[in-house]
This record gives C-alpha cells, sequence and structure tokens, in this order.
C-alpha cells in the first residue's frame, strides 16, 4: 500500500472500465485523484464510490469532454483548486472506431483522431506546467496495441494509437531536454473487457466475438481492467523513475508472434 502516496492524478474517461478502475488503484494506493469524463453522473457515481472506500477527500469528479481546449483548461484549473497541484496525468479517454480506410467519411475520420489523439497533445500541453510544479511527475497514456500492429479494418483506431505512441515519446524527450523530472510513457492493452469491446462487437453474439478474440492471445483470454490499472500504477509511481519515452505491451503475447 502506499505506492503512490501523495501524488495527485487525474483520469480521463473515468466513468466506466479502465479509467474507473484505474483512479480505483490509485487512491487505494494513497494517491488524490480528479476522474473526469464526458458522462458526469457518471465519473460522479465512481468518485462517491472511491470516497465511501477510501475516505473523504481523496476523489473528485467533473465533466470533461477531452476534445475541448477549452474543458482541458477547466480540467486542469479544477486539479489545482481540488487537490492543490498535478503530478499524474492519466490519458485514458478513447474511442474504437471500425473500417477500412475507404469506408470512414473525413467527419467520422476527425471524430477518431479528435478523440484519441488531440486529447492527449491537449492533455499534455495544459498539464505540464502544473506537472512541473509536482516533479517527479509521469503522464501515462492508454495507447493499445493496434497502435503497433495494423488491422485492415481498424484504419482510424491503428492511425489515432500510433500517433499518441511516439507523441509520447516526443514529449518525454521535451521534458527531458528542459530538464525536468516528468516522464513520459504508454501502455498497449490488447482486447480489455471493457464496454469499449461494445463498438467491436457490434449487432453480433458477444459470447462468439469474445471467444475468437481471445483466441488470437496466446495466453488465450482476453484482459481485465485490473490489468492495465496495475501497469498503470507502476508507471505513476516513482518506481518508475528512470522509465520514459517507453512502452508497456499487455497483449498476452500477441506481439511476440
Amino acid at each position: 500500500m502506499g505506492r503512490v502516496a501523495g501524488k495527485k492524478a487525474l483520469v480521463t474517461g473515468a466513468a466506466q472500465g479502465i479509467g474507473a478502475c484505474v483512479a480505483l488503484h490509485l487512491a487505494r494506493e494513497g494517491a488524490q485523484v480528479l476522474l473526469t469524463d464526458r458522462n458526469d453522473a457518471g465519473v460522479a457515481a465512481q468518485a462517491a464510490a472511491i470516497n465511501a472506500e477510501v475516505g473523504a477527500g481523496v476523489a473528485f469528479a467533473m465533466r470533461h469532454d477531452v476534445t475541448s481546449e477549452a474543458d482541458w483548461i477547466a480540467a486542469i484549473d479544477h486539479a489545482r483548486a481540488a487537490m492543490g497541484g498535478l503530478s499524474v496525468l492519466v490519458n485514458n479517454a478513447g474511442i474504437a472506431l471500425m473500417g477500412s480506410v475507404e469506408d470512414f467519411t473525413l467527419e467520422e475520420w476527425h471524430r477518431g483522431m479528435a478523440v484519441n489523439t488531440d486529447s492527449v497533445f491537449l492533455g499534455a500541453k495544459h498539464a505540464l506546467p502544473l506537472l512541473r510544479e509536482s516533479q517527479p511527475a509521469s503522464i501515462v497514456t492508454i495507447s493499445s496495441i493496434a497502435g503497433l500492429i495494423a488491422g485492415h479494418n481498424f484504419a482510424n483506431y491503428n492511425a489515432s494509437k500510433a500517433a499518441v505512441w511516439l507523441l509520447s515519446k516526443s514529449i518525454a524527450l521535451h521534458c527531458a531536454r528542459q530538464g525536468w523530472d516528468i516522464r513520459a510513457n504508454t501502455i498497449h492493452p490488447t482486447f480489455i473487457r471493457t464496454p469499449i469491446l461494445n463498438d467491436i462487437v457490434g449487432d453480433r453474439d458477444e459470447a462468439t466475438v469474445f471467444a475468437k478474440m481471445a483466441k488470437q492471445v496466446p495466453l488465450g483470454r482476453l484482459g481485465d481492467p485490473d490489468d492495465v490499472a496495475h501497469a498503470v500504477t507502476y508507471l505513476a509511481s516513482d518506481e518508475s523513475r528512470f522509465m520514459t519515452g517507453s512502452e508497456l505491451k499487455l497483449d498476452g503475447g500477441i506481439s511476440a508472434m
């Protein structure tokens, strides 16, 4: 316990799935957490549940559209007001749009890139001034194994998740060059049992689709949100002080094939 004691974390997309799980893990390990999401009722409920378990004043919540620069500025201001600063930024919010390069309209393409990629740019840009006040600090971005391995029907998701992989490396090198103790790393999960898989399942039978997904994973199963939350906790903690510009693959062995 206490692996991130004293840390102040902002977790996007925290109304459910990986984001909610990450926020809970960080709180259990001693951090204060600001949960943000477009689903304001959802993040409020998650924050209340964390405070009920860990103690009052640990978790906070606000509505946050990660594609909006104004919302990012407001979120950073709220982190300062509610927690007194920020030392961990977890870029988790994302969407999985299915389709080949010929399937997307330009508007759909821009939507996927805005949520998955622009959000990370905006988050780092506006969080860095506050992170500099709470060094050592860490930026953790949830990419995907799909950012490293392509699929014919994953054009937008492949492109957006690959973009944040290299963007994170650029952020890491920028911080290092400035002499700041601020690290930036990415996590690359394969299929994780969260609501985002609903976009992939569509109107097909869920059990059949999940079984087919599991067959693609050498370990023979899908991942759980806890698997990702453990990795985020490591990257948020001072245990990873010498790790920056790197990636953690949580893919059950897919990328080893």
